[in-house]
């Protein structure tokens, strides 16, 4: 317009400025919209249990270790709303609001199982999802005892499977059943809370029962299931005396009774299901105990060198001399018992810890941790000749 000649346009690339360096918070840029992807994804990773909870990532528990992969993002409320739309029905979800906790599962069909915990907590909503695999594990499989074979063939009496909060006794319990269901034809009625692996009927008859789905409420599942003419009952936890009164007494009426205790070792089973009792009460229901009883396995898993987990067991068999010693309260005569009867299946705890560690499943660090008596699990290791070598030249003497 005023005859000046034109300016000349910049054609070079604008540079725009970096962004924001992001906080720990904001590491995820694409996060797992649907629980069923945060599974797949946690599976994918070997992880066996997934934490969920408002204002935090989501964490991992992956052989043993809480992690948190670095491409999750906090979950806001409004997510778990979504999260608990997706595995919850409408009623649950009345269920959840109402008792502030709720335990169930969801299932991925040709992919795996989750057991579902459902608990509000000071910052808000969670959840933790246990994966499960839909199939059944072997005894063989899993490395359990070999006696176990034996154990679950039993026409009668008192299995107890022991040992802390995720040790896998539930899995050592599946392992027994898929056993007898390969090898003997009897009905087996489980009361489960909830049903974690799922059994299909072989040469048994498997009645799967669930609290809150199949049943109202644990003790009315009690009290119903020696009417529904069972040949082996699996009762879970040993949680109170209306569960330990009804195991017994199915134990000593010609069934196999299966249950699990949190106890450490094999021994104070027996004293954890004598505390139920009173005082006056405990020499009669020690005779109870000791008359039905079977066996004790006890386990703890533990790290193993090539980065899973394996299960070591202690093992009890009631023989006529442990029953005496259990009778009698003499707990040092009967682990005494247990350490040199093998040939009935026994077994101690640091023996089998031993054993891992000289066939180099095992560290030595990692089996001191899991004993109770670190001082005599040395001691073993030596006697029969640990080869640091093998074990990527750790001393045992300094573990």
């Amino acid at each position: 317009m005023n005859g000046s000649a034109p300016r000349p346009q910049d054609h070079s690339p604008v540079t725009p400025p970096p962004p924001p360096a992001p906080t720990p918070m904001q590491v995820q840029t694409k996060p797992a919209s649907t629980i069923e992807q945060m599974v797949r994804d946690a599976h994918s990773r070997q992880a066996s249990d997934i934490h969920i909870r408002v204002g935090e990532a989501p964490r991992f528990r992956i052989r043993g270790q809480m992690m948190q992969p670095r491409d999750q993002v906090v979950v806001t409320p409004e997510l778990f709303e979504q999260y608990l739309a997706e595995i919850l029905t409408p009623q649950q979800r009345a269920a959840f609001a109402n008792d502030r906790e709720l335990d169930t599962a969801i299932f991925y069909p040709g992919f795996l199982r989750c057991r579902v915990n459902c608990f509000d907590t000071l910052r808000g909503g969670a959840i933790v999802l246990r994966l499960i695999s839909l199939e059944v594990p072997t005894i063989d499989g899993l490395g359990l005892p070999p006696v176990l074979k034996h154990l679950a063939t039993q026409p009668q009496g008192l299995i107890l499977v022991t040992g802390p909060t995720g040790s896998g006794k539930s899995t050592t319990l599946a392992a027994m059943i898929r056993h007898m269901n390969e090898v003997t034809a009897r009905h087996v009625v489980t009361i489960e809370d909830p049903i974690e692996y799922v059994h299909s009927s072989i040469k048994c008859l498997v009645s799967q029962r669930e609290v809150g789905l199949h049943t109202h409420e644990f003790r009315n599942a009690l009290r119903a299931v020696l009417r529904e003419d069972p040949d082996v009952i699996l009762i879970g936890e040993m949680r109170d005396r209306i569960t330990v009164e009804t195991a017994l007494k199915a134990s000593q009426t010609g069934h196999l009774v299966l249950g699990t205790l949190h106890t450490r070792n094999a021994i104070n089973a027996v004293n954890r299901l004598l505390n139920i009792y009173n005082p006056d009460e405990q020499p009669a229901m020690r005779v109870q105990i000791t008359e039905s009883l079977i066996a004790i396995i006890a386990q703890v898993l533990i790290p193993t060198t090539d980065g899973r987990r394996t299960a070591a067991h202690e093992v009890l068999i009631n023989t006529p001399a442990m029953q005496d010693y259990l009778l009698k309260g003499e707990e040092g005569e009967a682990f005494q018992l247990m350490e040199t009867d093998t040939n009935e299946g026994m077994q101690v705890m640091n023996q089998a810890l031993c054993d891992l560690v000289l066939l180099g499943k095992i560290s030595p660090d990692d089996a001191v941790r899991a004993s109770t008596d670190a001082g005599d699990l040395r001691r073993r290791v030596r006697n029969e000749g640990f080869d640091p070598a093998r074990n990527a030249g750790r001393d045992f003497s300094h573990a």
